[in-house]
Formats: C-alpha cells, structure tokens, sequence
C-alpha cells in the first residue's frame, strides 16, 4: 500500500505542477496554438492505456504492468524536461500518457485486489486519498516556485526520484493476483485499434472543430468518421471473446450512471487545474509561484473532503448520496468563480479554490467505491478502468472545448479593440492572434515599440485583450456550471450503496 500510495503521489504531481507551469512553458516554447494539446496528447494515450491495462491486469495480474508503467512514465517525465519545442513537448506527454494509463489501470485496481472487502476498502482508501491529496496540495505550489525560481523543466524532473522509490517497494511486496478464470488469457486488440481511431478522431474533430469551422465538410467528416469508429468499437465488443470493456458492463444500469458521472467529472475538474492558472497568469497578471499558492487549497480540500467522504460512508444510511452533496458544492464554487476579478482579495480566491476542491473530494473516491461495489471480482479491473478512462476522455473533450470558448472569447475583444483603433498592422495582429501575448514580456515589448512607431495605445489594447482572455476562462466556468446541474440529477438516481 506504501507503494501504490507512492504512486498516487507520481500521478497527482504530475497533473498539479504541470498546470500551472503551462503558461510559462508556451510562453518560452512560443506555440499557443498547440496549449490545448500538451493535454490532449497526454489524455489520448492514458484514456487508451486504462482500459487496455485494466482487463490485461485482471487476466495476468497487475504487478508487471505497475512496474512497467513507473518505469515508462519516469523516463517520459525527464524527456518532457529536454522538450526543445512545443511539438517534441506534445511528443513526449503522448509517452508519458502511456505510462500514466498503466499507472491508473494497475493501482487503483490493485487496491480492491488486496482489499476485497468494500469497507475495508473505504478506510484503506484515505491512505490513497492523503498521499494523492498530499502530492496534489504541493503541486501547485511547488509548480510555480520551480517554474520561477529553476525553470519550467524542473516541474517534469520532480517526478524522478518518486519514480526511483516506488519501483523497488512495488517490486519486493506487492504480490501477483490473477482474477482472469474463465475470461481466458487473450485481449482483443483489433478491438484496441478501434477505440484508438475512435477517441483520436474524436480528438482531432473537437481540436480542428474552430480551426475548420463547424460548417466545414472537412469537420463534419471528423465527426462521422469518429461516430463510425466509436460504433464499430461497441459492436466488437459484443462480438469478441475477449473484449476490453466486458459488454455485461454495459448492462449494468449503475455501471452507465457512474460512466456518465466519471466523464462529467473529469471534464470540470480538467478546466480548474489547466484554465484557472491561466486565468491568474494571463488575465489577473498574478506570478506563476502565487497562483500556485493561490490554487494550493483546491488540492488540500479534495484532500480533506476525501477523507471525511470516507469516515461518512460507513456511518450513513444512504451514503450514495454523498456524490450530488459534493456536486452541489462544487458547482457554487464554479458559480463563484464567474464572478471574480483582478479586484479580488486573494483570500477570497484561495476560499473559492477550496469550496470547489471540497466538492471534488466527495466525487472522485466514491466513482471508483461505487463502481467496485457494482462488480463482480473477476471486472474489477475492467470497471475501475472504465471510470478512470470516461475521465480522461471527459477531461480530452474539456481541453478541446475550453480552449475553443477562451480562444473565442479572446479574438472577440482583441477584434473590436482593434477595430476601434483603426489598427490594420499586419505584426499587431500577429502579435495578438493568441493569448500568448498576454504571457510573453517580450512580445509585450514589441507590441508596446509598435505603439510608440504607429500611433497607438499598447497598454489599452493589452488591456482589452486580458478582459477578452477573462471572459473566454468565464464562458468555461459557466459551461461547468451546467454540466454540475447535469450531473447533480445523474447521481440522485443512484442505487444504494452495496456494503460487501
């Protein structure tokens, strides 16, 4: 458990310090246009390796494929760190999605191995909950401190010695279980290349969506060609003998319910840990060691709500409905953060961070507690797998659509800015095509030197362009605002809980 909760830590640094080094990275690495990929390369390969890992887990045992995965991810994580460009930075997460997918779809599943029994499950869970939570809480923090004080690269080599501690404890004690009985020993990777095609053609049609434009044979071709794969993956799979995502799954209504909530899910939480430190940095100017420091009680309160999840749920009578409390608060929290402004008190905003983290504490544990308590041993595996791999997609999917609303939104002001201006400046436009301007000192200086040469007041239409970028993060947070109300009404029709 030591190691796996090591692991856990590997995982939440990852997702914590990466954040809020992202504006400085583009800022050096000068590509904005591929922000939203630094993600989305990372997602694709992890929501592709939960579920392929998970079933090979179930049929194998999943201590070689832990052991893989920390290896994989830790050599990734120091090729991240060398990245020259933003395309080889791309490169290198898609890598590191890979041994981040194993890591999800061995260690969460490792623990209902070792703990069968569903409340011995929930008290073992705070130890994962605390170390995740712990490593989370310093993320941010620790993101922008290295960021400002070592550089960007060093955000990717923290995740070195954590790897060289975890794979010896898993090595020497966690044991080999096998569940796979009469699944057989086979996996059906036709149906792997399937979901590879269906969610990388789902990934390009929501990344190209604004770039082709949604009246574009081009971008409706995506969409078709995505449909035809996803639906041609889910008839495999009802057909094979050894699929991926066992189809008796699908026939469980609870399973459907909580697949739903884990992509609603991973989707808001994906906009607060990549948007929100861009919102601080780029549109209230903030450093990027404060906005960790900013951002640091969202991480601690998933942390305590967690924990405090996990001392209800054998007290309660109807612990299921512990999920829509926490997406009740967490959807005030994104209301919340409609509304601030560079007039803010900071403590105001380190409140709202944690109102939403506490919200998250009582969704993330119970998807996976719940999704356990539905299955059979033998698709524990396959199930814990499903709800980490409907994340990640939720969260690919909230890349994409985030990025298409804050582009939106900062092309909007920067148009009429400069329509009000009379700018016609070839370079000015360049400038301000993207929100990079907004993170680059330099380009901030080239703008302000084509003030002074063509007439213009660089400050304001700076200015102009971070309200633009503010009410881009905004329609972000709205659009969250409805997907908690959508998912507010999924999880009050949850059964009971199973207490096993």
């Amino acid at each position: 458990m030591i190691g796996i909760a090591v692991v856990m830590m590997l995982i939440a640094l990852d997702q914590t310090v990466v954040g809020t080094a992202l504006p400085q990275i583009v800022a050096e690495l000068q590509g904005f246009d591929l922000y939203p990929w630094v993600a989305a390369a990372y997602l694709l390969t992890n929501a592709v390796l939960i579920p392929v890992t998970g079933r090979l887990g179930d049929l194998h045992g999943r201590k070689p494929y832990l052991l893989t995965s920390i290896a994989l991810f830790t050599l990734a994580s120091a090729l991240c760190g060398v990245s020259a460009s933003m395309l080889q930075l791309v490169l290198f997460r898609g890598l590191q999605g890979i041994g981040g997918g194993m890591l999800i779809g061995s260690a969460f599943a490792s623990v209902g191995d070792l703990f069968p029994k569903t409340l011995d499950r929930v008290r073992w869970q705070v130890m994962l909950t605390a170390s995740y939570g712990l490593a989370s809480a310093l993320g941010p923090a620790l993101g922008g401190w290295l960021t400002e004080h070592l550089g960007w690269r060093s955000v990717f080599y923290v995740n070195l010695p954590l790897g060289l501690i975890a794979l010896p404890i898993v090595w020497r004690f966690l044991p080999r279980m096998v569940h796979g009985g009469k699944t057989g020993k086979a996996i059906d990777w036709l149906g792997v290349l399937l979901m590879t095609l269906a969610i990388g053609t789902l990934l390009l049609t929501t990344e190209l969506g604004a770039r082709l434009g949604f009246a574009s044979l081009s971008f409706w071709g995506l969409v078709g060609l995505a449909a035809l794969f996803g639906g041609l993956f889910l008839r495999h799979q009802r057909s094979t003998l050894a699929p991926i995502i066992p189809p008796q799954l699908w026939a469980n209504p609870t399973v459907r319910r909580l697949a739903t909530l884990a992509a609603l899910t991973g989707l808001m939480m994906f906009v607060l840990l990549f948007y929100a430190p861009l919102l601080l940095q780029g549109g209230f100017s903030v450093s990027s060691n404060e906005a960790g420091l900013i951002m640091t009680p969202l991480l601690v309160s998933v942390t305590l709500g967690s924990m405090l999840n996990g001392r209800l749920i054998p007290r309660l009578t109807h612990p299921e409905r512990l999920f829509s409390y926490g997406v009740l608060v967490l959807m005030c929290g994104f209301g919340l953060l409609c509304v601030v402004s560079t007039s803010t008190p900071r403590s105001w905003l380190m409140a709202v961070f944690a109102l939403c983290g506490f919200g998250l504490g009582f969704q993330l544990p119970n998807l996976t507690l719940q999704m356990q308590s539905a299955v059979g041993r033998e698709d524990q595996g396959a199930a814990s797998a499903l709800i980490h791999t409907l994340r990640s997609l939720g969260s690919m999917f909230g890349a994409s659509v985030a990025g298409l609303l804050v582009q939106l939104g900062f092309n909007r002001a920067v148009a009429d800015s400069l329509a009000q201006g009379g700018i016609q400046e070839a370079a000015v436009r360049q400038l301000l095509d993207t929100p990079q301007v907004l993170l680059r000192a330099a380009d901030q200086s080239r703008l302000a030197d084509l003030g002074q040469r063509l007439g213009f007041d660089a400050a304001a239409l700076l200015e102009h362009a971070r309200l633009g970028l503010v009410s881009g993060v905004r329609y972000a947070l709205l659009a969250c605002v409805l997907l908690a109300l959508s998912s507010y009404f999924v999880s009050r029709r949850l059964p009971p809980f199973v207490r096993r």
